[in-house]
This record gives structure tokens, C-alpha cells and sequence, in this order.
């Protein structure tokens, strides 16, 4: 199975889960458009595996894609085991990984109705090396 995006999705404010659209365009060196973090920053582009979305719902909760404020959930792609500097090529959209994780200082909903949340372990960031428009079912290569 190839890689693919499954969705993609913003938020206007930070600390807040994203809604997922028809598409969205990122732009070089800044992020996504719209997005509340966009911006320049070492991550302007959030990327959550569904396979870990899929964890979450196999511990009972009601979620999908863009409720752990990723900017884009993918398919059929390991993310975590991508390292630092890798390139993911996404139509004409090329992003760098620029973090694996991240550290969790607010407890978030998610994280009190689960006791547990993927992002933090299993969410990737990236920098936007060249735009354009992603979306759902769009494929993913490594570069």
C-alpha cells in the first residue's frame, strides 16, 4: 500500500483541535495558510499517522482527523521513524521533518479522557521547503 494523505486541516487559534477541509495550501517557509502555526518557526506543519488516530479509538474515544491538531493525517507511512531532515514529498508541497514528538506542557482533552495521547510520541513537525496545495488522497513519497 502506498502512502497517501487521508486529511487536512487548520485551526485559527492555537491549543485547539483543527477541522478538516477539501485542501489547504502551505507556502515556503511559513506553513499552511490559515493555520494558527504558520508562521517562521521550526514547526510550521504538523503530520499524525491515522494508524495512530486508530490507537485512540481502539481505547474507546471518538475521534479523527484534526482532533490532535495535526495539520495533515497520512496513511500507510511510519512518520515516527522518519529522523530529522528527511524530505516528504506531497504533490508539488516538499516538507523537511524538523521534529519527532514533542513535550505536552497543557494536559489537553484528549489526554484526560484517554489518560493518554499519540501526539506527543507519535506526531511529526516540519518546515515547508516548497508550496503548493495538499489534499485528501494525495500521495506521499520519502525524497
Amino acid at each position: 500500500m502506498s502512502a497517501s494523505v487521508v486529511a487536512v486541516s487548520v485551526s485559527e487559534n492555537k491549543g485547539e483541535r483543527k477541522k478538516p477541509g477539501p485542501a489547504v495550501h502551505l507556502r515556503e517557509n511559513y506553513g499552511i495558510i490559515g493555520d494558527a502555526h504558520a508562521g517562521d518557526w521550526h514547526r510550521q506543519v504538523s503530520l499524525l499517522a491515522e494508524e495512530s488516530i486508530d490507537k485512540m479509538i481502539a481505547m474507546g474515544l471518538a475521534v479523527g482527523p484534526g482532533d490532535f491538531a495535526e495539520n495533515i493525517t497520512t496513511r500507510g507511512i511510519e512518520l515516527v521513524t522518519l529522523p530529522v531532515g528527511t524530505r516528504i514529498g506531497i504533490g508539488p508541497v516538499v516538507l523537511e521533518v524538523s521534529q519527532i514528538g514533542k513535550v505536552c506542557h497543557t494536559r489537553c482533552a484528549i489526554y484526560y479522557q484517554a489518560g493518554d495521547c499519540v501526539m506527543p510520541k507519535e506526531g511529526i513537525f516540519a518546515t515547508v521547503v516548497s508550496g503548493g496545495v495538499v489534499r485528501p488522497e494525495d500521495k506521499i513519497e520519502l525524497l
